[in-house]
């Protein structure tokens, strides 16, 4: 049977990139930065968007064009990286990257009831789980479906090289990460995107939107510690932020417990994301606003 064209890209690419010497690879990355800025219009368009929210201001055009530049350039690096870990060993990692807050994590852990990273599409996040996994910490993984399903295989076999334990976004990711939980170990949520449509309306970069319950909702049920990280480019490596817990209680029924804790966890990624507004890879709308039609309601 041949292989889905996509797929078939995804394939190629990984190993021109992986074949690549690490300075061509970074230039080869900012080549392919500028070549989707003029591809990807209808992305570029909700990129700018999204980043003169992120920036708190109307941009002008030449400001506005340089960070779309920018962000594209992100984007590419991003995937020209994470192609490139298989072929990395622990030393290669540990060189690329620097960690703040690893005490945060290692109290989680203490506590034994298992930490949720919860983490922006932002900056080189595999490359942290990879760098995680080769520390000797457990890491679960909850991933978007893609479509073609072949695609979606390729990209679980990938990481779990890197050492991760990969499941898919649905109905039974909830179980699979409990039982992660409960064993205490590491998983990391992606949260800054309400891909299904069932989030928690909350107040984001000055607009109502809404992200996934998930994250604060298992920590409520199971006593798990939520931790803010994010794993920003900082030149030729990486550093990776791990914030203090979030404050969480039972003060009220678990809808409004639900509801105020992922207000705070929505005002880290805010403060996050702001750090590096350039670096955030989300070109799907993430607001209401952003919709054709404009402004669709946010309870």
């Amino acid at each position: 049977m041949t292989a889905p064209p996509a797929l078939l890209a995804y394939q190629a690419g990984s190993l021109l990139a992986r074949a690549l010497p690490g300075p061509v690879a970074q230039l080869s990355g900012r080549t392919v930065g500028f070549w989707l800025t003029l591809g990807m219009a209808g992305r570029r368009q909700v990129v700018e968007r999204h980043l003169q929210r992120l920036h708190g201001r109307r941009m002008g055009p030449l400001e506005l064009r340089r960070e779309v530049h920018r962000t594209f350039d992100s984007y590419a690096r991003y995937w020209l990286e994470s192609f490139r870990l298989p072929g990395m060993g622990p030393a290669d990692l540990d060189a690329g990257m620097a960690v703040e807050g690893l005490e945060h994590l290692d109290a989680g852990l203490a506590a034994g009831n298992g930490v949720i990273m919860a983490l922006p599409h932002l900056g080189g996040w595999d490359f942290g789980g990879a760098w995680l996994a080769t520390r000797g910490y457990p890491v679960t993984v909850v991933v978007e479906p893609l479509d073609p399903p072949e695609l979606f295989d390729w990209f679980a076999e990938f990481r779990q090289r890197l050492g991760l334990t990969v499941v898919p976004l649905g109905p039974d990711a909830g179980r699979s990460v409990l039982r992660a939980l409960r064993r205490n170990e590491v998983v990391g949520l992606l949260c800054d995107r309400d891909i299904d449509g069932t989030g928690v309306a909350v107040d984001f970069f000055g607009e109502r939107t809404t992200l996934p319950a998930g994250p604060v909702t298992l920590a409520l049920r199971t006593g798990a510690v939520v931790l803010p990280t994010a794993v920003y480019f900082e030149g030729d490596g990486h550093r990776g932020v791990i914030h203090p817990p979030l404050q969480l209680e039972r003060v009220g029924s678990l809808r409004e417990d639900v509801a105020a804790g992922t207000q705070q966890l929505a005002d880290a990624l805010q403060s996050m994301i702001a750090r590096a507004p350039e670096q955030w890879h989300v070109l799907q709308p993430n607001w209401p606003s952003d919709h054709p039609g404009g402004v669709a309601p946010v309870p």
